[in-house]
């Protein structure tokens, strides 16, 4: 594990080095990058002699910092700074959930870079649609809302300031302007996240290389033995044609 220093905390990451396009695997809220569906990436990407980089953001998993300072724009700029040190040349990015956001985030920032993605229950915009009006009243109010987790004993804790940033860098509402090769996997039995969310990032982005895998039985996090073989299944594929 290496570190680099942005504003002052030590981002946490693991650099495989190998052929072809570096995958780069971005955790969703309040996850880490050694999580099952990262660390399958990261084993996979040994096994087949793939350049791969997963990495913690502030706040979460070995990276320094208090997670309730963090914000949208603040992770997004972890990710750019991380990639920026550790690797060089064509990126597959793949995000999941929140990481789907900064996924797209990144993609516009690196647009010379970036050859493909996948998205993972991507969860774009979800400061918007994610909560209910009573939710985000307490979060307006109290500057804070906690509520219990069914990924973590610990509570999930989403700030105003996450949320403003959020508000800030919403792109569902237009078309994207990233041109490349799409694929879009999402679980119907997802709790957390709209599958009809990924139709609608699907129809926004502007390459016309897009497609939605939709698993009918998936829940959310998408950690079982046979979607993990889907997800290493299409980072392989988008990997060779990129």
């Amino acid at each position: 594990m290496q570190t680099i220093e942005r504003n002052g905390n030590a981002l946490a990451y693991i650099h495989a080095p190998g052929k072809g396009p570096t995958i780069v695997f971005l955790p969703g809220y309040a996850s880490d990058m050694s999580g099952s569906k990262a660390v399958a990436i990261d084993t996979w990407a040994r096994e087949t002699g793939r350049a791969c980089l997963r990495f913690d953001y502030a706040g979460c998993g070995e990276s320094g910092g208090a997670f309730a300072d963090q914000t949208l724009e603040s992770w997004r700029d972890d990710a750019l700074a991380v990639i920026d040190a550790a690797t060089a040349g064509p990126l597959v990015l793949v995000g999941s959930s929140m990481g789907g956001w900064i996924m797209l985030l990144t993609a516009l920032a690196r647009p010379e870079r970036v050859v493909a993605m996948v998205g993972i229950a991507a969860a774009p915009d979800f400061t918007d649609w994610g909560f209910t009006p009573e939710q985000k009243a307490v979060i307006q109010a109290e500057g804070c809302l906690r509520e219990p987790s069914i990924y973590s004993p610990e509570p999930t804790v989403t700030t105003r300031r996450f949320c403003e940033s959020g508000e800030a860098n919403r792109l569902l509402g237009a078309p994207i302007d990233i041109p490349v090769p799409a694929r879009l996997i999402h679980g119907q039995r997802d709790p957390d996240v709209p599958w009809e969310h990924s139709l609608t990032l699907a129809g926004l982005l502007r390459s016309d290389d897009v497609q939605t895998i939709l698993v009918k039985d998936g829940d959310h996090r998408l950690s079982r033995p046979q979607d993990i073989a889907l997800i290493l299944k299409v980072i392989e594929d988008l990997s060779a044609a990129s």
